[in-house]
């Protein structure tokens, strides 16, 4: 029997890599019809849940997040990105590592769970593409990264710049306050990280390259991804993506919208302009599906992810396969 004509996809395909053709309104809900694996032998990417929301300063429900961006990816899993140059399905061979788990009625051990439970994907060879979750999870992500990459360069898109400080206080979880931590543990280098699409107040940068969406506005996608190349140039990169960078007219689901925001053709051109930077990690977060209109926003953050497999795909050492049509 074809591959294709056996059914969920997810737990009947014997590979790793291609594409994969189902009805988008059946089959389990892997990321992209990727296999559903905790076998990481022969992995390059492995997509993970992190379905947090305990962290958010605003409305809740981002734990629904991974969910939602699934079923999502579903009608997307049938080919690769238009225009992309490579065709990350083809070309990398991908699981859905399923989510993290962890006590709910323990909040304060969630980090070293994330922490954990992404060191695991690294023993396994692989690199991680986590959904979330509200935006805190990153910051246990990342520190999983430096233990093994040393210290990174941060490619951050968002509405916040989420480096308030709220005192010295390290164990606080809060999605306000990731990379001031990160930036003050040595996990990511601020002046070699650049924040695109920043528009609410803070006034301290803690030494962050800022591109605040005016800036990115007045000056356009290909700017934008210049300027990303010149400050990450050479060096490790994790790419997070909040999708309150969007406007909220593209993204309406999630905790704390702000107007003004980039579109979602601008941040695909924006990603598709740094194709060749190292990258080690990335994730997509803080899509909350109650506050969701037919769906938009977990479409935009899976397209998102796709985009995050594709520059994977273009990565130095990446593995060579025919180009995208």
């Amino acid at each position: 029997m074809e591959d294709s004509a056996r059914g969920d996809h997810a737990f009947t395909t014997e590979g790793l890599t291609g594409v994969a053709y189902e009805p988008f309104y059946a089959g389990a809900l892997s990321f992209l019809r990727r296999k559903y694996s905790r076998d990481l032998a022969g992995v390059d990417v492995a997509v993970t849940g992190l379905p947090l929301d305990t962290a958010t300063t605003q409305r809740s429900g981002a734990r629904f997040g991974p969910r939602a961006v699934r079923e999502a990816s579903a009608m997307l899993a049938w080919g690769p990105p238009y225009g992309c140059k490579v065709s990350p399905l083809d070309r990398l061979a991908i699981v859905d590592y399923g989510d993290c788990q962890w006590d709910f009625g323990r909040p304060m051990e969630v980090p070293a769970a994330i922490e954990a439970h992404i060191a695991g994907i690294l023993r396994g060879g692989a690199a991680p593409l986590s959904i979330g979750g509200d935006h805190f999870v990153t910051l246990p992500v990342l520190r999983a990264l430096h233990k093994q990459h040393g210290t990174l360069s941060l490619i951050h898109f968002d509405a916040h710049s989420d480096t308030w400080s709220v005192g010295d206080d390290a164990e606080r979880i809060d999605h306000g306050t990731m990379f001031f931590h990160a930036a003050r543990e040595g996990i990511v280098d601020p002046a070699h990280s650049v924040q695109i699409g920043i528009r609410t107040y803070n006034p301290e940068p803690h030494g962050f390259q800022i591109l605040d969406a005016p800036w990115v506005h007045r000056n356009g996608a290909a700017a934008v991804a210049q300027r990303i190349l010149e400050v990450v140039q050479g060096r490790r990169v994790y790419v997070t993506f909040d999708v309150d960078c969007l406007d909220p007219c593209f993204a309406p689901g999630t905790g704390t919208p702000v107007c003004g925001g980039l579109s979602t053709a601008t941040a695909i051109e924006i990603l598709r302009g740094i194709a060749g930077v190292d990258v080690v990690g990335a994730d997509v977060v803080e899509v909350a599906p109650a506050y969701d209109t037919a769906g938009i926003t977990a479409l935009a953050a899976a397209t998102i992810a796709y985009e995050h497999l594709a520059l994977y795909a273009s990565r130095p050492g990446a593995a060579a396969a025919a180009p995208a049509p």
